[in-house]
């Protein structure tokens, strides 16, 4: 559940780190002080659960301060007025950062790919057998918002993946079950959904619900929401809401995807996806 209420504060913002040539419509944050880096999460008694009293994040008492106390719809509105402030960039910068937020760190030529969690050399991005591309976690065809910069450039969803295994999930909403995946073990796929590994139930999950948050409807964009369909076709919407959630709290957020959510923030569009700082805000929303 969400922390106690605290006292508001004035928003946060970081300096603007980012080449220029990458940002799109860009307003630039006024400088100030950076907080701490994010604390680890608690341990849990059980390494499957998301714990209900994870730590307090560094950002609570400014980035985050008006959700802190709120659940429900106040907090899924009150998050969505905090992450909608971001910077945009082009679909063709997407390259360019995803080669540092997915940096595998135990090889910096390298980056490593969602679903099989392959390293695979930065300069292999492409559209090829062999070749990473951008998996749109949120189905770019979910709403028809395609690669247009908005949801369709948004890093929070995109990450590297292997062509062949990025062709097969396609634009399949999210559930158990099916056949292996060849070449990407741990995932399994049927005709209308795609089970990824365990080492990423969470981190789609999570992407997904950030969607769900950032994409109301209000800035000339889809409204994008979860639901427990497996046949959403081009409607707005994404499933399977029970199982993300299980997943939340089967695969809590780990380093790797603390630190691409903090170089998002820091250095590209300046805002966060809230489930990575607080997973426990799944269940309070959902």
């Amino acid at each position: 559940m969400p922390s106690s209420p605290a006292a508001p504060a004035r928003r946060w913002r970081v300096p603007v780190l980012a080449a220029a040539a990458l940002l799109v419509g860009v307003t630039v944050p006024g400088a100030a002080a950076a907080p701490a880096p994010l604390p680890a999460p608690e341990a849990t008694a059980s390494a499957g659960t998301a714990s209900a009293s994870a730590a307090v994040t560094a950002y609570d008492d400014t980035y985050y301060a008006p959700a802190i106390g709120k659940t429900g719809t106040s907090l899924k509105s009150a998050l969505h007025s905090i992450i909608r402030d971001q910077a945009k960039i082009s679909y063709s910068a997407v390259w360019t950062a995803l080669k540092e937020t997915d940096e595998d760190p135990a090889n910096s030529a390298n980056v490593r790919l969602l679903y099989s969690g392959t390293s695979r050399s930065k300069s292999l991005n492409g559209g090829d057998l062999g070749d990473w591309n951008r998996e749109h976690v949120w189905a770019k065809s979910h709403g028809d918002f395609g690669t247009a910069t908005g949801p369709g450039t948004d890093l929070h969803h995109l990450r590297p993946a292997d062509v062949k295994t990025n062709s097969i999930r396609g634009n399949k909403d999210f559930d158990m079950g099916g056949s292996a995946v060849s070449g990407a073990p741990g995932n399994y796929t049927d005709s209308d959904s795609f089970e990824p590994r365990a080492a990423d139930k969470g981190d789609v999950a999570r992407m997904i619900l950030y969607m769900a948050v950032r994409y109301e409807g209000t800035d000339g964009w889809p409204d994008l929401e979860p639901n427990n369909s497996v046949s959403n076709g081009s409607a707005p919407l994404h499933g399977r809401l029970s199982v993300l959630k299980q997943w939340n709290e089967q695969d809590p957020p780990d380093a790797f995807e603390r630190k691409r959510n903090d170089l998002i923030f820091s250095k590209y569009q300046y805002n966060r996806n809230p489930f990575i700082d607080h997973p426990e805000w799944v269940e309070a929303i959902w």
